[in-house]
């Protein structure tokens, strides 16, 4: 492979190129510098003005590093990166909770040395101050750059493969001596909405917490453009679609639960959620769940949205996974 961005900017890069691909918009950030743009020409990537480069204010651009990159490798021999954000203070002698924050699907990974990773928008407050360990892990079929087969291995297996590694990825986390095995929580939105549930149903002994937001709980009911794309057609492998389905695993239930749909959904429709609120309730299962009425999948609309999720998210958290060590 041929480095293509300078050498000295070690994290995220975005270019906009013009008509023509004689010049770009270069963008650049990493978790400790904020992010920044420059015009330069493309073929030598020097900056158009020097003043204004971002090799000339990278020390303005500069935060104290707060995220830990690491690694973990399963059972099976998967090796996933991920990042951590310990909390403020940290005594490794205590045992601390963690929140996973999880995506999981082929059209996004989470773990990338950008500005803002590591932050929970969804908390109200300060995760490494109230005393929580904060992290990410991407399994495979997430586009992280290791290869076609760790990139197509996920075909036909959401809600499967994806699963099984991450679980494992948090088998192997929660026998750090610095892990409190019984506040493990998780969390996620859309597909990483779909992975919480999935988490929750399947593998209940590991996650005790999941909040999960726009999920979709049936793949038979998403965007075809999407889901076939990576699982295939339903008349050829019905049963990998139902395998995948957190609908299939709602019965296995234990922990805690919190489900937040938008009734106004026209990308996870909001069927999702009732048919998964059916499925809890025929098996006697115990949730909270909050609908936000016609907001979209963003749940961008009405005054007053964001706050109270917030503050939703931010009280369940708290009340079923204690922050702090201990």
């Amino acid at each position: 492979m041929q480095l293509i961005s300078p050498e000295s900017l070690k994290g995220t890069h975005t270019y906009s190129i013009s008509p023509g691909a004689k010049y770009a918009v270069h963008g650049f950030s990493n978790h400790f510098t904020r992010p920044s743009r420059e015009f330069i020409t493309l073929g030598d990537g020097k900056p158009l003005n020097s003043k204004s480069s971002i090799a000339d204010r990278i020390d303005s651009l500069k935060i104290k590093p707060y995220v830990e990159f690491f690694t973990v490798t399963t059972v099976d021999s998967i090796t996933m990166d991920g990042w951590m954000v310990k909390p403020a203070n940290f005594d490794p002698s205590k045992k601390y909770p963690v929140v996973f924050e999880v995506y999981t699907e082929p059209w996004e990974a989470l773990v990338k040395d950008r500005f803002g990773i590591g932050r929970n928008f969804m908390y109200g407050g300060n995760m490494a101050a109230d005393g929580y360990i904060y992290m990410s892990v991407d399994n495979r079929g997430t586009p992280a750059p290791k290869g076609s087969s760790w990139r197509k291995a996920i075909y036909r297996k959401i809600g499967q493969l994806n699963i099984h590694d991450q679980a494992m990825a948090a088998a192997e986390i929660i026998k750090w001596e610095f892990v409190d095995s019984e506040r493990i929580a998780v969390w996620g939105w859309s597909g990483g909405g779909s992975a919480t549930l999935n988490l929750m149903f399947q593998y209940p002994d590991i996650y005790k917490t999941g909040i999960a937001v726009a999920a979709v709980t049936n793949l038979l009911t998403y965007d075809n453009i999407y889901t076939e794309r990576y699982m295939g057609l339903p008349q050829d492998n019905m049963d990998d679609f139902i395998s995948g389905s957190p609908l299939t695993y709602a019965r296995n239930l234990k922990g805690n639960l919190l489900i937040v749909h938008g009734t106004g959904d026209d990308n996870v429709h909001y069927q999702n959620a009732e048919m998964l609120i059916n499925e809890l309730i025929k098996y006697n299962k115990k949730f909270q769940f909050m609908p936000y009425p016609n907001r979209s999948h963003s749940m961008l609309e009405g005054e007053g949205t964001f706050p109270h999720l917030r503050n939703i998210y931010t009280d369940f958290l708290r009340k079923n996974c204690p922050p702090g060590g201990k």
